[in-house]
């Protein structure tokens, strides 16, 4: 029974720690930044799944970042830093960096 436990444990903990993508996906994760950019989170998602090739926005799982899901060679991560550079203008503007 003790096996039995450990087993289960470790099959959990590898899969707590494996992030599912499929074939032909990449996750890009942007960091945002800006005064007011938590107030415009809709804006931001908004402008990121206009990006051709964006499948997936998630900005819940991280504060402060948004883990898009685009197609394979389909989306230059700059692509996406671009689109939330261009939320709100000048004023109440967000910005975004691609991590690597």
């Amino acid at each position: 029974m003790n096996t039995i436990i450990k087993f289960g444990c470790l099959i959990g903990i590898v899969s707590a720690m494996a992030t599912p993508v499929f074939a032909g996906e990449e996750k890009v994760m942007i960091m945002l930044g800006g005064k007011y950019c938590d107030a415009y989170l809709g804006n931001v998602q908004d402008a990121l799944t206009k990006v051709a090739g964006v499948k997936a926005v998630d900005l819940k799982s991280m504060k402060g970042h948004a883990v898009v899901t685009v197609e394979s060679g389909k989306v230059k991560p700059e692509q996406l830093a671009t689109a939330v550079n261009g939320v709100k203008g000048d004023s109440w503007y967000c910005t975004g960096e691609v991590m690597k």
